[in-house]
C-alpha cells in the first residue's frame, strides 16, 4: 500500500460542529451572537469605567480592565468561526488559520489562568495586610504582574501550538470540534503525540494546579482574617471586596474540571451523547464565562456601578 497519501501535508481541516444536529444550529446561533454581544459591551463597559474613572484607578481595577480585555480577546478567537460554522455544513479552515486561532485560544486561556491568582494575592494583600497594601501593591508592582501573566500565557501558548502544528496529519482531516482544539487536533496526527501529552501536563501543572492551590490559600487566609473582625458589618463589607472575584474564580475552574474531569463514556451511542456534551460544555466555557464576568463584578461591587451609573450621567448631561 503506498502511504504517501496517508502521510500527505494538510492544507487545511473541516470543523464539524453541530453539522450532526441541524436543529440545534439555528437556535445556537441566535443564542451565541446574543451572549458575544453582550460580552462586548458589557466587557467593553468595565474597560471603559476603569479607564476614565479616577477612583478606579487602583490594582483591583487594572486586574478587572485586563481581566474584560482578555475575555473579549479570547471570545472574539473563537465566536466568529463559531457562528460561522452553524451557517456552513463542515466549515472548512486552513492550516495556518487554525493555528491562529489555537494559538489565541491557548495563550487568553493560560493567562486568565495565571491573572485570576494575581487578583487573590490583591486580595489577600487588602484584607490580611491593609496597611501595607499601598506599599506592596504599587503600580510598580501590580503593572509587571499583570504583563508577566501575559508573557506567560503567550509563552505557553507558542510552546503548545508550535508542538501540535509540527506534526503530520494524515485521513480525512475532520475535527469533530467547533474550533481548533488542541484535544481535537491532535486525534489526527499521523505520529506520535507523547511529547505533546507530556507538555500539556506539564501546562496544566502550571497553569491550572498552581494557580488554583495558590487561590486556594489565599483565601484560606482571608477567610481566616473575616473571621477575626470583631462586627458583623466589618466582616459583611471585607468579604464583599472579595466575593465578586471568587465567584468568578469558581465559575471558571469550575467549568475546566467539570470539562476535563467527567468520565468517559465506553459505549458507541454513550460516546456520542457525550461528544456533543463535550462541544456544549466548551460552549458555556467559551462563552457564557466571558458573559457572566462583567455581570458579577457589576452586581456585586458598588463602585463599578457607581462608575458606570456616573459614566451615564455625565453622558446624558454632555448631550
Amino acid at each position: 500500500m503506498d502511504r504517501s497519501n496517508e502521510t500527505s501535508p494538510v492544507m487545511g481541516f473541516i470543523l464539524l460542529g453541530l453539522s450532526a444536529h441541524p436543529k440545534l444550529e439555528k437556535t445556537f446561533f441566535v443564542l451565541i451572537l446574543l451572549m458575544y454581544l453582550v460580552i462586548l459591551l458589557g466587557n467593553g463597559v468595565l474597560i471603559l469605567v476603569t479607564l476614565l474613572d479616577s477612583h478606579l484607578h487602583t490594582p483591583m481595577y487594572f486586574f478587572l480592565g485586563n481581566l474584560s480585555f482578555l475575555d473579549i480577546c479570547y471570545t472574539t478567537s473563537s465566536i466568529p468561526l463559531i457562528l460561522d460554522s452553524f451557517l456552513i455544513p463542515r466549515k472548512t479552515i486552513s492550516f495556518s488559520a487554525c493555528a491562529v486561532q489555537m494559538f489565541l485560544s491557548f495563550a487568553m486561556g493560560a493567562t486568565e489562568c495565571v491573572l485570576l491568582s494575581m487578583m487573590a494575592f490583591d486580595r489577600y494583600v487588602a484584607i490580611c495586610n491593609p496597611l501595607r497594601y499601598p506599599v506592596v501593591m504599587s503600580k510598580a508592582v501590580y503593572v509587571p504582574m499583570a504583563a508577566g501573566s501575559w508573557a506567560a500565557g503567550i509563552t505557553n501558548s507558542v510552546v503548545q501550538t508550535s508542538l501540535a502544528m509540527r506534526l503530520p496529519f494524515c485521513g480525512d482531516s475532520v475535527i469533530n470540534h467547533f474550533t481548533c482544539e488542541i484535544l481535537a487536533v491532535l486525534k489526527l496526527a499521523c505520529a506520535d503525540i507523547s511529547i505533546n501529552v507530556i507538555s500539556m501536563v506539564v501546562a496544566n501543572m502550571i497553569f491550572l494546579a498552581i494557580p488554583v492551590l495558590f487561590i486556594f490559600v489565599s483565601y484560606v487566609f482571608i477567610l481566616a482574617t473575616i473571621l477575626r473582625i470583631p462586627s458583623a458589618e466589618g466582616r459583611k463589607k471585607a468579604f464583599s471586596t472579595c466575593s465578586a472575584h471568587l465567584t468568578v474564580v469558581i465559575v471558571f475552574y469550575g467549568t475546566i474540571l467539570f470539562m476535563y474531569g467527567k468520565p468517559k463514556s465506553k459505549d458507541h451511542l454513550g460516546a456520542n451523547k457525550q461528544d456533543l456534551a463535550d462541544k456544549l460544555i466548551s460552549l458555556f466555557y467559551g462563552v457564557v464565562t466571558p458573559m457572566l464576568n462583567p455581570i458579577i463584578y457589576s452586581l456585586r461591587n458598588k463602585d463599578v456601578k457607581t462608575a458606570v451609573r456616573n459614566m451615564v450621567a455625565q453622558k446624558h448631561l454632555t448631550e
